[in-house]
């Protein structure tokens, strides 16, 4: 069984996605055998269950504050390309997130805007921008994703209509969606895409290809995936095909 696990694990960190029906071929054993050792592979934190198979688990882990000071060039190059999808005049919730905590501070000081958030820190960020409106989105504060979450944060959600929705992501992959570590964390952020007239999501190279426990939408309902320059052209034709316009951007020095 732990020679199996073992190859499971390389497969998962070569390919990426592993399905238990290839798996149980491989190995001569059944698809029960091969989903029991993904089930316990999944419960130590091995990889991330989906229909099928299984994926690598998603590389964001950690307090908002531990995130914010991960890969901050190639965050700063996405939230830059994000920053440039935002309507002036508009009304836009800004998910919890590091990376949109990036897309906050690159926001273009004169872009008027009424932007609402659950993330202290975010509205922190946001007040430095003279012509935006800013409306803090109340609770009990989350300490591993730096917003606000529970019954008050739905019940403040609950009297905005925000123009576009910056979602945020701990893992993305076609057939998984987007995801997340926190059962709380994926019912806000779901609540908050639907009610929103559009969804965008910036995602670092890493998310891709990879799952957290809980999930929050299809690929579909992302109107925009902002991304790095380097996603594999193939991979970003997956997404368009489900809908999603990708928006790259620029290198990083």
């Amino acid at each position: 069984m732990r020679e199996r696990q073992g190859v499971i694990s390389e497969r998962l960190r070569l390919n990426g996605r592993v399905l238990a029906a290839e798996l149980a071929l491989e190995f001569g054993v059944s698809e029960d055998t091969v989903r029991r050792d993904l089930r316990e592979m999944a419960a130590a934190g091995l990889c991330e269950r989906v229909y099928g198979g299984a994926l690598p688990v998603s590389p964001a882990h950690g307090s908002l504050t531990q995130r914010t000071g991960f890969a901050a060039d190639r965050k700063q190059a996405v939230a830059r390309a994000a920053a440039k999808q935002i309507a002036a005049g508009s009304c836009v919730f800004f998910d919890a997130g590091s990376t949109n905590l990036a897309i906050a501070n690159a926001l273009p000081a004169e872009l008027e805007l009424t932007a609402a958030t659950n993330a202290p820190v975010i509205a922190a960020a946001l007040i430095d921008k003279p012509a935006v409106n800013v409306i803090l989105i109340g609770g009990m504060v989350d300490r591993q994703t730096g917003g606000a979450l529970g019954a008050k944060a739905l019940r403040d959600m609950e009297q905005i209509s925000p123009d576009l929705c910056i979602l945020g992501a701990c893992g993305i992959d076609l057939e998984a969606g987007i995801t997340t570590f926190g059962f709380e964390d994926a019912e806000f952020k779901r609540f908050a895409a639907s009610r929103s007239k559009r969804v965008m999501a910036a995602v670092t190279s890493e998310k891709f290809g990879t799952a957290a426990p809980h999930s929050i939408l299809p690929v579909a309902h992302c109107e925009c995936l902002v991304v790095e320059h380097d996603v594999d052209p193939a991979i970003l034709a997956g997404y368009r095909e489900r809908g999603c316009r990708t928006v790259i951007a620029e290198k990083t020095n």
